[in-house]
Formats: C-alpha cells, structure tokens, sequence
C-alpha cells in the first residue's frame, strides 16, 4: 500500500463495501445512524466475540487518516481472523462520524498528489522531494473544519439550548449498546508530532506508544497542550487525572462532553491518536527554555497579529455576505477562528507552557496555523478572493519553511495508528 493517497469519502465506502463483498463473514456493514444532510453513519466489523472495540474515525472533518487507518486494520483482520479470535473481540469501526464535513474537506484530496505522483514542492526542497508529496499550499487552499459547535464528537452539555446533532446521538447509542472495553478516536494535526490521550492510566501504553513512533520515525510533542488539564505521563502521552475534567471548553466558549468522556460510564477506556501530516522534529526537544514567558508572548503577538492582518484583507474587499450552504459554513468556521485568538493568548498566558524547546516548537505552530485555518477558510466563503489567495499561500509556504515540516507518508500515519491500537488493546483486552 506504499504510495496510496488518503482515500475520499466515497472511495473509502466503495472498498469497504468490496472488501465485505470479497470475504463473506469475516467483515459485516451496517448503518448506524444519519448526517444532518442525510448521509449513513457506516459501521465496518470484524470477528463474533462476547466482548467490543470500537474505533471512530473522521470525528473531524479535515482529518481523513482515520479511515484508511480503520480500513486497513479491518482488510487485515479478515486476512487474518486469529488475531481476534485469540482475544474473543469484535472490532467495530465507525469509518465517518462526520460525512457532511468530510464532504467540504475531501475537496482537497482530488487534487492530492500520490506519493511518487507529480505534486508541487516549496522552494528549496528540490525536484525529487517536490514530486514525493503533497504541500501544505495545496492542503490549505481547500481546507474546511467545522465551527466548534457543529463537531459532532462533542455533544454540547445539556445547560445548552442548542440540539444535539444526530451523528453525535448515533455514537452515544452506539456507544451504549457495545460497551466498548476500549473506545479509539482517530485524529491527524496538519503539522507537528503525534501524541496519545488516555482517560485512564494503561500499564505499559506509553513505552509501547514511544517505541512504535521511533520505530517510524514520527516525533513525539514533547508536552502537548490540546489537553491543559491532563497530565503527562511521559512525552507524548496525557492521561486524564481522578479528579479530571468531564467537559471539554474550546476557546470560542463552546462547552461539551466529548463522546470518549461519555464512554468511561461503561468502564470503557477511551484513548486519542493523533498522527501528523507533516512532521515537525522540533517538537520533541525536551531541552528547558530560558525565558518561557517571552516564548508565549512571541507566539501570542503573531496569533494576534495575523488575525488582525486577515481582519484587515476581509475588510478592504469590501462586504460580500456568503451565499450558499458551503460558503456559509466556511465562513462561519472562518468568523469563528477569527474571533478566539485573545481567548486563546488568554489560555496560553494562564498555564505554565513554553517550559521546553519542543512546547515553544508547538506553540509556534499553533500561533500560525489558527490564522491559517481561517484564511484558507474564508477565501472560499469569499470566492477565492485573489488577496486571501496570496495571504494563504504566503502563509502555509512560511509554515513548511520555518518548521521544516515534512511530509509523513499515509502508510506510516496509519501504522502508526495501527500499532498503537493493538498494542493497547491487547493490554486491555
């Protein structure tokens, strides 16, 4: 499978489908819900045990590794059914919880060059690196990721007047009728390193997590800050405290109960794989930081100051409302990110960050790629818009430059992912 591309929503239906078609038995599809637009909610499973894992991919839209990474476990499992015989599981795999959204963002992958296919490089990487991989010019230039509020793995707390998604209802039923030992959430970042969240400690997962990286070659965030609550067990690895939080707030304010902190009613262990499109080694660096402060404060000013800048673009091209469905959602998205970045400074300034090199790396990419999303976003709630056009591939080419992001190829993110799920699973199971 060396070279193969993510695979668009249809085109990861059509194999599923081919594969169940092909071994009778070993694989089973069923529809476990709908999209707010209608779309099926798909449920890929293998084996006949007692006891169930359940694996959720596509929670967010711009995210398409989990599915090939669900597919590809699934293909081996029917290849190979002792190794779920031995441990009395059924595999269950919700290959999309959001098609609507995946929808918007899998424009990106029709013009996706395959590993080994012509693509477009950055300056300075050469023919033969420009040919091996796809940019993040051309991952942004069609980015979507919902607003905070419209992503269904997080329901919004029942304070909140707003109704509940039906993508989000059909994986609390699900979730509720297979009681999963283990619950994975399949997740990818545009750019940095991987890293795993567990809402409860597993003796052994972070050795076996760091092993499996550095056997791919895929850095680990040295202190991730996607969960500021969480502790670090080690680097790389955040596992949800006794006394932990049961809601998640994001910075728009938007409070909700993520559906892997729904799951521990049941006893299950819900655990978070993240795996990076383009990696960035830096990341890893446990050396301390002189000054911390000044690190978040450089961060701080660049978040606020290209949000400003973009405010700025959008104003001068004079008002232009959005008009169809998809503008509306991009923008919205857009308007969104827009809005949070003093939120955010505020976040950053409260909790001890920056404290290493590798915290400093990751704040550094968080500051440039919110102002990103939002550009990329609102070009095309706005048309394309040439100047947004021109800020977004200055951007995203100044990303790639001063990280050093490199391209990870799609067969070692879903190893990764692969890896890191067996490996938990036989602990657990």
């Amino acid at each position: 499978m060396r070279g193969t591309p993510y695979p668009t929503l249809g085109e990861l239906l059509r194999r599923a489908r081919a594969t169940v078609a092909a071994r009778p038995g070993a694989l089973r599809l069923r529809a476990v819900g709908t999209s707010r637009a209608g779309r099926p909610l798909w449920l890929l499973s293998a084996g006949h045990g007692p006891r169930h894992i359940l694996t959720v991919a596509g929670a967010h839209a711009n995210e398409p590794v989990g599915g090939v990474t669900s597919l590809s476990l699934a293909e081996r499992f029917a290849r190979e059914p002792a190794l779920l015989q031995e441990s009395g599981c059924t595999w269950n795999f919700l290959l999309c919880l959001d098609p609507d959204g995946a929808s918007l963002a899998g424009r990106w992958l029709t013009g996706l060059p395959g590993e080994g296919r012509p693509g477009e490089g950055l300056p300075g990487e050469g023919r033969a690196a420009a040919e091996a991989s796809p940019t993040l010019r051309g991952y942004y230039r069609r980015f979507y990721r919902p607003a905070f509020a419209a992503q269904p793995e997080f329901p919004p707390v029942t304070s909140d007047p707003r109704p509940v998604m039906p993508e989000s209802e059909a994986l609390v039923r699900l979730i509720d009728e297979l009681r999963p030992v283990v619950q994975f959430s399949l997740h990818g970042v545009e750019v940095g390193g991987s890293f795993l969240q567990l809402t409860r400690a597993v003796p052994g997962a972070a050795a076996a997590y760091r092993r499996i990286a550095a056997d791919l070659g895929i850095p680990l965030e040295h202190r991730p800050f996607d969960g500021m609550g969480w502790l670090a067990e080690s680097p790389g690895v955040l596992v949800l405290p006794d006394s932990g939080p049961t809601e998640e707030r994001d910075p728009s304010g938007f409070t909700s109960q993520a559906t892997w902190l729904y799951a521990m009613r049941h006893g299950t262990v819900s655990a978070v794989v993240e795996a990076p499109f383009w990696s960035v080694a830096g990341v890893s660096d446990p050396r301390p930081v002189a000054e911390p402060r000044r690190e978040v404060a450089e961060a701080s000013e660049i978040l606020l100051g290209r949000a400003k800048q973009l405010e700025a673009v959008v104003g001068e091209l004079g008002p232009r409302a959005p008009e169809t469905p998809e503008e509306i959602a991009h923008f919205t998205a857009a308007r969104e990110l827009m809005d949070i970045g003093p939120g955010v400074v505020d976040t950053w300034n409260s909790a001890e960050l920056a404290t290493t090199v590798g915290n400093a790396v990751s704040l550094g990419v968080a500051a440039r790629r919110i102002p990103l999303r939002a550009a990329a976003m609102m070009r095309q709630a706005l048309g394309g818009a040439p100047a947004l056009d021109t800020l977004v591939e200055a951007w995203a080419r100044e990303l790639a430059s001063t990280f050093d992001a490199r391209w990870v190829p799609v067969t070692d993110q879903t190893e990764l992912q692969i890896r890191t799920m067996l490996a938990l699973a036989r602990a657990l199971v």
